[in-house]
Parts: structure tokens; sequence; C-alpha cells
């Protein structure tokens, strides 16, 4: 037992490392060899704690999933208004891959490019996530606030993330110098306005 929480510091020493070189080796495929010498330690010792590449990959997603969606949770506690909910969530996403430039090469997905298919699956399920968390707050707007999407609740949520799934991708693709949230605070104010409408009520005879 007193043994965990040194394996469990060398694990996230080594996630650490690989999103260090995920950062700054962008544009190289990294091996084990390659993040054996980055942590400091034998290839062996690696595979004690991650039974291959992969699982550390999914070591970095699961991390990705847990940081977003854990604020996700306090948004939606602690904001009852959908375009708020969006846009914090928006926010959030474009923020979280600015601050962690090795992490967001895992959702932009260039990374995972040759690796093995589950770690793709993976990252789409975490985008399909989000999406459909956006596309319930979107529905919710009618029932609670008599707000209607100008687009089909599902279209309006698939347009919002590619928003931010393109401002990611500019991101990796300009290695880090064009940051997601350049241009939020002047576009954010056209993608909300055309998002919701009021729903007139129906006159009653």
């Amino acid at each position: 037992m007193t043994q965990e929480p040194d394996k469990q510091s060398r694990r996230d020493q080594i996630l650490q490392s690989l999103a260090l070189m995920l950062e700054e080796d962008s544009g190289k495929r990294i091996t084990i060899a390659s993040l054996a010498r980055q942590v400091g330690v034998s290839e062996a010792a690696l595979y004690r704690h991650f039974p291959s590449k992969a699982r550390m990959f999914e070591g970095l997603i699961e991390f990705i999933e847990a940081t977003l969606f854990e604020r996700i949770r306090r948004i939606l506690d602690d904001t009852p208004d959908a375009l708020p909910r969006c846009q914090q969530i928006m926010m959030l996403l474009l923020g979280f891959a600015e601050k962690n430039p090795g992490l967001s090469r895992l959702l932009g997905g260039d990374v995972l490019t040759g690796e093995t298919s589950r770690l793709r699956q993976r990252m789409n399920q975490l985008f399909e996530r989000l999406e459909t968390q956006l596309k319930q707050i979107l529905r919710e707007a009618e029932i609670r606030e008599g707000r209607r999407t100008t687009l089909p609740a599902a279209s309006a949520a698939n347009l919002l993330l590619t928003y931010a799934e393109g401002c990611i991708t500019q991101y990796v693709r300009s290695d880090f110098r064009r940051r997601p949230t350049e241009h939020w605070e002047a576009q954010w104010p056209v993608l909300a306005n055309q998002l919701l409408m009021d729903v007139p009520h129906i006159a009653r005879a």
C-alpha cells in the first residue's frame, strides 16, 4: 500500500512527459525509446506502468475527459441559461486546448494518425459527448426560456463544435502560433446572435 503513491506519481510523470513531447516535438512520431529518455527511465520501466504506448495515449484522453466534463458539470450547476452555458463550454474547450498544446494534438487528432483505431474512436466519442451536451442545452432552451434554435438543435450544436474543432486544428497546424481564442471575443457574438430566437406566443381565441 505504501508504494501506491509512488506508482501513481510515476504514472503521472510518464503522462506529463508524453504531453510535453507532443508539444515540443510537434509533427514527430513518439516512440517508447524517446519517451523513456524523456522520463529518464528504461523502456522496461515504462512498460511496468503502461502495457503499450496506446495505453499511455488513453491515459491522456482520460485526463482530458475528466477535466472537461467535471468543469462542464460545474457550468451546468452554476449557469441556468442556454447561451451563457454554450459560451462557457466553448471557452472551456478552446482555453483548455490553448493552455495544453500537447493535448491539443490529441484533440486535433493528428498525433493519432497511424495509431490503433481504438484511440481515434475514443477521441471521436469525446467530441460526440460534447456535441450531445450542447444539443441538450439548446433543446432545453425552448422549455426553460421560451427560445428556439434558428437551426435544428442538432445542426446548431454541430456548428458550435465544428467552430471549436477548426480553431484547435489551426492551433496545431500553426505549431501553436494561432491561438484558439484569438478571435473568440469578436466571433462569439456573431454565433450567439444567430443561435437562438424567441418563440412567439400564439394568441388564443
